[in-house]
């Protein structure tokens, strides 16, 4: 897990006009919010929290007037067409504190031989990790696997210190047979007749 420094400014001004001007200085307005306080409302680095944000569950270490703030994403708001980043609302966290995130499901291994394939039922799972040790991803291995195989959530070997928050029953990752396709010749007759 890592933790990414930034310096957020409190903003006093609200509303669409506001938001514009100051995604044009190239910040991002946000909110941060939790452990029952007040919500703030900050700008932070455009950039800086662009690259952050390209770590999962990444642990922002917030200088926010002379104060540390340790949070995480919650959600993200970014432009549809341009992809800039639009608002963000960030929780507070604190050391040792247990927080539930999604983590991304990773496969590692080759399938047995055959036309297999794999459907990723769920690309994330829900783990419940200390806010500073949360893991990035989590790996499962499809080593040998054929059709009909199917990982659970529970079959997942999660880093120690988190536990699983997903249901254990739910099918993370299956194998299937592929299907084979229609013969070529048949569609060949089929536009010969018509011509």
């Amino acid at each position: 897990m890592s933790e990414v420094k930034l310096a957020a400014e409190v903003r006093t001004s609200f509303g669409k006009g506001a938001a514009r001007t100051i995604r044009r200085e190239n910040k991002v307005p946000g909110v941060i919010y939790g452990h029952g306080t007040e919500p703030v409302h900050v700008t932070l680095p455009g950039h800086d929290l662009l690259l952050a944000l390209r770590t999962p569950n990444v642990l922002l270490s917030l200088d926010l007037d002379g104060k540390n703030e340790l949070a995480i994403p919650k959600a993200v708001q970014r432009d549809a067409i341009k992809g800039f980043l639009v608002h963000v609302d960030l929780l507070l966290v604190k050391k040792g504190e247990k927080v539930t995130v999604e983590v991304a499901v990773e496969t590692e291994g080759d399938l047995a031989p055959g036309s297999f394939l794999v459907e990723n039922v769920l690309n994330t799972i829900s783990v419940e990790a200390e806010a500073t040790h949360i893991p990035t991803s989590v790996s499962v291995s499809i080593e040998g696997l054929e059709a009909g195989a199917a990982i659970h959530a529970k079959d997942i070997k999660l880093p120690s210190g988190t536990t699983l928050a997903t249901d254990p029953e739910a099918v993370v990752i299956q194998i299937l047979a592929a299907q084979a396709e229609e013969p070529a010749a048949e569609t060949e007759d089929a536009e010969g007749a018509e011509a």
